[in-house]
């Protein structure tokens, strides 16, 4: 089993910045695939961002340039987000999967942390 644990969320003004963090536990492996994801209310889960286990990254249209995917070591997965807008509003996810590939849909990814909320004010 692995275990997820998502931090760093918060209110933040249009603009500014924040970074994400998520921390693995349990029986993980070097050769995981990484990602990040969010939703808001009503509507699914979307890819935001994602790391193969080679170090290859992936980024959504919608946040691409201005956000950065790195982790420390193969415990720890950060999402470093900067000129935030009030559309980036969501709880933010990551998500962990046995996998040599980075998908972009939620249904490829076994391990789930709780979520955190990022809320950009206008």
């Amino acid at each position: 089993q692995v275990q997820l644990v998502e931090s760093g969320g918060g209110l933040v003004q249009a603009g500014g910045s924040l970074r994400l963090s998520c921390v693995a536990s349990g029986r993980i492996s070097s050769r995981d695939s990484m990602a990040w994801f969010r939703q808001v209310p009503g509507k699914d889960r979307e890819f935001v961002a994602g790391m193969a286990w080679g170090g290859a990254t992936y980024y959504s249209s919608s946040v691409k340039g201005r956000v950065n995917i790195t982790r420390e070591g193969i415990k720890i997965m950060y999402l470093q987000m900067s000129s935030l807008k009030p559309e980036d509003t969501a709880v933010y996810y990551c998500a962990r999967a046995p996998s040599a590939i980075v998908y972009d849909t939620p249904a490829r990814y076994r391990y789930w942390g709780q979520g955190t909320q990022v809320t950009v004010s206008s």
